[in-house]
């Protein structure tokens, strides 16, 4: 009985590991320790790569552009490394996110601002949401926001620990209170919403009734203990993507990205700490996905 369960231990592992092996991901991440922003093909090889100081957000856009977020605003890029598109916030704004819109315009979060600027093709506002916001550290002010395809905008208040939804002219409608500083939030189709929260390390998913159906903590993952979760994907398959931000005191010691199955098992990771420093944010690139109806992955 002894070595039948030896042998089937040494058999689960080794499935586990050659399972490990063959999921890879094509990827569009966000350097934001090393400033730049890079296009990983599925085996590691750097394809494309263009300089940015502390970026946080990226899309991959379907004229094969990239769009990011840089401290200074926001830039899209052509493939061949030219700037057709910029927006330079004003000169006390820290910016730590963006995202395309249908139209061509280009939602901006403002720091020190309190403000949500949707920017025209000519780099000019041409609307401003300002957001009631108290918080302590100003530039701790925004994280993630994302607007959905209701025109609704989920912003996430880092410092003030909180969640808040608002309509289309930026009034308010809800808020989320939360027991960390929110780094990231996405709304899935099912209307539940997952969270990674900066301080607490961990991610949580809500239903619609805002109560907690699914949690990694920050000591889950065996041999992996969560750092600082950033941005984060809800795959097809209903395996999660997120990207551990391994700043402040962690750099060199734990993965950078992980997918994990509804069950809390980790499929893949990735770790390079040779060429990379912090990674905040991914995009899946051989997952399909319609970056202007305000989800990277579908």
């Amino acid at each position: 009985m002894m070595k039948i369960c030896t042998f089937l231990s040494a058999f689960l592992i080794a499935s586990f590991a050659q399972l490990q092996a063959e999921v890879s991901h094509r990827l569009l991440i966000t350097d934001y320790g090393g400033n730049r922003v890079c296009i990983l093909s599925a085996t590691g090889e750097i394809e494309w790569e263009y300089p940015a100081s502390t970026p946080q957000d990226c899309w991959l856009l379907a004229n094969g552009n990239v769009l990011f977020s840089q401290i200074t605003g926001a830039v899209e890029v052509t493939r061949d490394k030219k700037v057709v598109w910029q927006y330079n916030a004003p000169p006390k704004a820290k910016v730590h996110s963006c995202q395309p819109l249908p139209d061509g315009t280009v939602l901006v979060a403002e720091c020190f601002m309190s403000r949500l600027v949707i920017v025209g093709r000519d780099g000019k506002v041409v609307k401003e949401l300002p957001v009631k916001s108290t918080p302590k550290v100003m530039s701790h002010q925004f994280r993630g926001v994302r607007r959905c395809e209701d025109g609704h905008f989920w912003v996430c208040l880092m410092d003030e620990q909180k969640v808040v939804e608002l309509d289309a002219d930026g009034c308010p409608l809800r808020e989320i209170p939360l027991d960390g500083q929110p780094g990231a939030v996405v709304k899935l189709p099912n209307g539940h919403l997952i969270i990674s929260l900066w301080n607490k390390t961990e991610i949580i998913e809500l239903d619609a009734d805002l109560k907690p159906v699914w949690r990694i903590g920050e000591n889950e993952l065996p041999g992996n203990p969560l750092r600082i979760p950033m941005g984060l994907h809800r795959l097809p398959n209903g395996n999660t993507i997120f990207g551990n931000y391994i700043g402040h005191g962690f750099t060199g010691k734990q993965p950078m990205l992980f997918e994990v199955t509804p069950d809390k098992k980790v499929v893949w990771e990735f770790a390079d700490h040779a060429r990379f420093k912090t990674v905040c944010q991914v995009q899946i690139l051989d997952t399909p996905a319609d970056p202007l109806k305000g989800e990277v992955l579908r």
